[in-house]
């Protein structure tokens, strides 16, 4: 599918949802907005459709997908909700939270999906371009970053173009995410307990570690934006993009007022533009690690990390 396709611009309309939904239920491939960032979504139930995500991205194929429900009766048909996932579901969906749980047998999405588990990642978004696309089609996306694998996640479809440009069918023109990190991605355990497998905007606690790739986000590299990133920076050298944060300014500011929300906000922009500068590497200000500062950090100790 490399270079196949003059991606189309399809506005956030009534006709442009209709239009959106079309492509998707055809087997194609639309980037679309959701409060986090974009996704790159495709009907969950087409083992084809899925394929073309992981070729799209370059994506490893044991790296698993979310699915993104308009219910939680849509979700019932495709996994085990006990007391504790329920809890859950009735507490933050819609919203920026994904739940790793049983997979049903009889569940109508693609195996690679799972990527090999027994489990599936599921989510209700908030976005209401999003919440329409899904009611209109009736059926499950799945819906990773809307980026190259292990390059910066897109919050705008500037980003998106940038990187799938003529590998996908559209993007939905929607503006800018509202919270600018992935999704907390939280596993169900049989005996009820939750752990954290990628933090988010929903300060559930800090990952869990030693249960292996369960969900996506987990790669020690990813979010890479092609050059050196150093962290808790506080002086910068002649050849930095510096991303400052609070009173420590720079080339872009995730926030002059050291507002983590805004910080989680403009992250994935901010290091979109370092990539763009002409400087060797990247310099990021010190970020509390408490609240969403624990995912920012997640996301630039990722970044930070040399792929293998």
């Amino acid at each position: 599918m490399v270079g196949k396709y003059a991606t189309e611009t399809i506005l956030a309309d009534a006709e442009g949802i209709a239009r959106a939904a079309q492509i998707l239920r055809d087997g194609g491939l639309v980037a679309v907005p959701t409060e986090t960032v974009y996704g790159l979504a495709a009907r969950a139930d087409s083992d084809e459709a899925v394929a073309r995500i992981y070729e799209a991205k370059g994506r490893p194929s044991f790296n698993p997908l979310i699915v993104h429900v308009h219910s939680v009766e849509q979700a019932a048909r495709l996994a085990v909700i006990d007391q504790t996932a329920r809890a859950l579901m009735d507490r933050y969906w819609p919203g920026p939270l994904t739940l790793v749980l049983p997979r049903l047998p009889e569940a109508q999405i693609a195996a690679a999906v799972s990527a090999g588990l027994d489990t599936v990642a599921l989510r209700m978004p908030d976005h209401p371009v999003m919440q329409a696309l899904l009611s209109e089609l009736d059926l499950p996306i799945a819906a990773p970053s809307a980026n190259r694998s292990g390059f910066i996640s897109p919050t705008n479809p500037d980003h998106v173009r940038a990187s799938l440009d003529g590998r996908i069918n559209a993007v939905i023109q929607a503006g800018a995410c509202a919270a600018g990190v992935e999704s907390t991605i939280v596993a169900v355990r049989a005996d009820g307990a939750i752990d954290v497998l990628r933090p988010g905007p929903l300060d559930l606690g800090g990952p869990s570690l030693g249960h292996g790739i369960e969900a996506p986000g987990q790669l020690a590299s990813h979010y890479a934006p092609g050059k050196p990133v150093r962290l808790n920076a506080t002086e910068v050298a002649p050849d930095d993009f510096m991303i400052g944060f609070g009173a420590i300014g720079g080339d872009c500011s995730l926030s002059e007022g050291g507002d983590l929300n805004e910080a989680a906000s403009r992250l994935y922009a901010c290091l979109h533009e370092g990539a763009r500068s002409e400087k060797a590497r990247i310099a990021v200000a010190p970020i509390p690690e408490t609240g969403i500062g624990i995912a920012i950090n997640d996301r630039l100790r990722r970044a930070a990390t040399p792929a293998d």
